[in-house]
């Protein structure tokens, strides 16, 4: 593995909303490009400057502080290939679109040290060893199945980052619900750390802001099924958005709660819909700038055949006019 280095250079300013946050902790908030134990080994070298003044990692930062970073990547070896199947979409010399299978994680963390998206992206194209963890700009959850976009360049990581922090990049999702919306909305509502439940997100008034627009698109007895489009990108964004209304995502185990198969409904459905153990969610449209060209590009992928099957029994069980855009 090649272990050449890369410069660097990134300037940002603290959030109000992250006063009081560790600068680690702020930091990756802010370079989300980056993993925090890499961030952590910056601010340590003292290649991180706050106001030009290096400090420590459990320092706080109280928002509006200037953060500059001058540091060299150099390939990394924490995360190791391994011949794991994808599903291209696209593929140039710049970027590479996969449609990310349900239950594959996207980087090693605690408790998924290989295995992962990333670990196949380095058999896939060993060069991604040179760019910060394998390309990888934006996640989707293990349960997840969708579009995501890989950068295979440090000019495409850039430019991939930026559009998303500039809510240029469009993401679409089908996501099927419990209970019947009668119409479509906005949910605008500040996500951030469960205040007990560490492993969880919640609607929180310290949380960052966050906006998540839906739409009907087939009703079912006691299911519906939305068109989700992201203004921003939580963790947990419209898995949360939807609990928080009341609606949680069928078969999410963290803030779905027990399957409600409608009353009196066929025995399959019900088995099916107790079975679903994933979040109903897949990020069906994809649409970004292609940080070489310029050009606006964007792709479409089916629903996954387990949601698809999961619909078909619905639709069987109460008919609907509407059929998916």
């Amino acid at each position: 593995m090649s272990h050449s280095a890369a410069g660097i250079r990134r300037v940002v300013q603290v959030d109000p909303a992250l006063a009081g946050c560790r600068l680690d902790q702020a930091l990756a908030s802010l370079l989300p490009e980056f993993s925090r134990r890499r961030l952590q080994q910056w601010i340590e070298a003292g290649q991180v400057l706050v106001d030009d003044v290096c400090l420590r990692c459990r320092d706080k930062v109280w928002g509006g502080e200037s953060i500059r970073l001058e540091a060299s990547l150099v390939a990394d070896r924490e995360c190791v290939a391994q011949d794991i199947a994808l599903d291209p979409v696209h593929e140039d010399e710049h970027i590479l679109v996969v449609n990310k299978p349900a239950g594959l994680v996207v980087h090693p963390a605690a408790g998924n040290p290989d295995g992962t998206l990333q670990n196949a992206l380095l058999h896939h194209a060993p060069e991604l060893a040179r760019i910060p963890r394998g390309g990888i700009v934006h996640r989707l959850d293990k349960g997840t199945s969708g579009l995501l976009v890989v950068a295979k360049t440090l000019p495409a990581h850039k430019s991939l980052v930026e559009q998303l922090q500039c809510r240029e990049v469009h993401r679409e999702y089908r996501a099927l619900v419990m209970g019947t919306l009668i119409a479509g909305g906005r949910v605008e509502a500040p996500v951030g750390r469960h205040p007990t439940q560490r492993t969880r997100m919640a609607v929180v008034a310290h949380g960052r802001p966050a906006a998540t627009r839906y739409r009907v698109l087939e009703q079912y007895a006691g299911h519906t099924l939305l068109g989700v489009e992201l203004e921003t990108g939580r963790t947990h964004q419209i898995r949360v958005h939807m609990a928080h209304l009341r609606h949680p995502l069928v078969g999410d185990p963290t803030y779905g709660g027990r399957p409600r198969p409608p009353r009196g409904c066929d025995p399959v459905l019900t088995s099916a819909l107790q079975g679903f153990a994933r979040p109903a969610l897949h990020a069906m449209r994809l649409g970004l700038i292609h940080p070489a060209s310029g050009i606006p590009m964007s792709w479409e992928t089916p629903l996954a055949a387990d949601l698809g099957a999961l619909l078909a029994l619905l639709r069987r069980e109460r008919p609907v006019g509407a059929h998916l855009p």
